[in-house]
């Protein structure tokens, strides 16, 4: 009991929320900062670096740090928004770097949201996110269609299994598909 409780993907997936959650909810009032004053931070964080259309860029900052740290909590396009995120804290890192150094203290949170998102990025969002329950309604309903297509079983059964996916709701799907797995 304790094997599978410690082994089984409930503690992967639950530690994937937390870490989704947690990093989208404490990043995305940098992009509204970044928002409130654009032209400050256009001087401040883009023009330094000698980009070109700093007012442009400073949007694009501003906007994946908003829309990739929203899509990560949601856990919808997880790896497109954690992309996001990686990009435009890996420019922040460089403009630390150039503008101060290897100073610590302004490195440790960039590195911090740098590893989170990367985290994300490579392991995927986990079987608590809208990614993961879009997969298996897709998947199941490629099942629907090659079972009907081969005609494997009878048209009886498919009506069944439709009722039955159109009496339990959203609950017992997420309980049927997601929990199913722990």
């Amino acid at each position: 009991m304790l094997s599978t409780i410690l082994t089984k993907s409930l503690s992967k997936d639950t530690a994937l929320l937390i870490l989704r959650v947690i990093t989208g909810t404490v990043l995305i009032h940098h992009g509204y900062e970044k928002l409130a004053n654009i032209e400050n931070f256009a001087d401040a964080f883009v023009r330094p670096l000698h980009l070109p259309f700093p007012i442009f860029l400073s949007y694009v900052a501003a906007f994946s740090e908003i829309g990739g740290s929203w899509l990560l909590i949601i856990g919808l396009a997880t790896r497109f928004g954690a992309l996001a995120i990686v990009g435009t804290i890996s420019v922040a890192i460089y403009h630390a770097l150039v503008t101060s150094g290897f100073n610590i203290f302004l490195l440790e949170l960039l590195l911090l949201y740098f590893a989170s998102a990367s985290s994300i990025a490579l392991t995927g969002p986990g079987n608590f996110s809208l990614d993961e329950v879009i997969i298996r309604i897709l998947k199941l309903d490629d099942e629907e269609e090659s079972i009907s297509s081969t005609k494997l079983k009878s048209s009886s059964k498919e009506s069944q299994i439709k009722e039955e996916r159109n009496k339990g709701g959203l609950f017992q799907f997420l309980q049927e598909n997601i929990f199913s797995d722990i």
